[in-house]
């Protein structure tokens, strides 16, 4: 017996068009989160002796950054593939919103860069 597609005129069969929105969904997550670690290093290494540590970029930013990076392209994955029917169409769509997301994301988020004034680079 052969498999069914479930969207038509596809070509693809469930199991390649679950794998191809995993690997997605993956690529987004890991292009998110080292988009996430240069910018939130310093709020993690905190400066001279720690005064500028805010260890919230680790607790709340991080997870909700792999989440919307995930779901992001995923989502996108999805409804191109339930509305054009041609895989390629649907991984480009995918890849797009994600560059748009990653772009919303640098233009949004920015946690403290620079120390508090007034701490130069030393005497």
């Amino acid at each position: 017996m052969s498999e069914r597609t479930t969207g038509g005129t596809t070509g693809m069969n469930p199991k390649t068009r679950s794998t191809a929105g995993c690997l997605l969904a993956g690529l987004g997550a890991t292009t998110a989160a080292l988009v996430w670690a240069p910018r939130a290093a310093f709020s993690i290494d905190g400066g001279f002796e720690g005064h500028a540590r805010d260890l919230s970029v680790l607790f709340v930013d991080l997870p909700l950054i792999l989440l919307g990076g995930a779901l992001v392209p995923l989502f996108a994955w999805a409804l191109t593939t339930r509305w054009v029917h041609r895989p390629w169409v649907a991984a480009l769509a995918a890849v797009a919103t994600l560059a748009l997301g990653v772009w919303g994301l640098t233009e949004w988020w920015t946690p403290r860069q620079q120390p508090d004034p007034g701490y130069g680079p030393g005497i």
